[in-house]
């Protein structure tokens, strides 16, 4: 394991997480279409940035991002979207898909401070810190 491969995880994982937040924001139906239709848009936003800053820092230590959907599948440790209709169905699935990539980002950042690289291990954490008021709020949705 390096930080060029964590990294490169990150990529994929965070782009099957935009590729999916788009489609849940397409299908989502119900009484909290509004509200959810807008969450999610927020949420591929965010996804959108975090690749753009995953990959510059990669490239800044001299490592190769992953740019294609066929390495973003391979190396994803997320699953692509599984047809999910229910509202309920596609928040559960991100809390399982953001608890899968929160794991991954405590690995980079123990990896990273191991390293002694500071700045690798500030976005890891930075992006841990995000994930966990995103998984708070999930699952206050799911009551759960």
């Amino acid at each position: 394991m390096t930080i060029q491969s964590e990294l490169n995880l990150q990529i994929a994982n965070w782009s099957v997480l935009y590729t999916k937040l788009h489609r849940f924001h397409w299908f989502v139906k119900g009484p909290l279409f509004f509200t959810l239709h807008a969450k999610f848009e927020e949420l591929y936003d965010e996804s959108a940035l975090v690749v753009d800053q995953v990959a510059e820092r990669l490239l800044a230590i001299q490592g190769e991002p992953i740019a294609t959907m066929k390495e973003y599948l391979e190396t994803a440790s997320i699953q692509e979207s599984i047809n999910e209709t229910k509202a309920s169905d596609m928040v559960a699935t991100l809390v399982k898909d953001y608890t899968q990539i929160n794991e991954s980002l405590k690995q980079l950042a123990e990896l990273a401070e191991a390293e002694n690289d500071t700045i690798t291990n500030d976005l890891a954490v930075g992006l841990i810190e995000k994930i966990d008021t995103h998984l708070w709020m999930l699952n206050a949705y799911l009551g759960e």
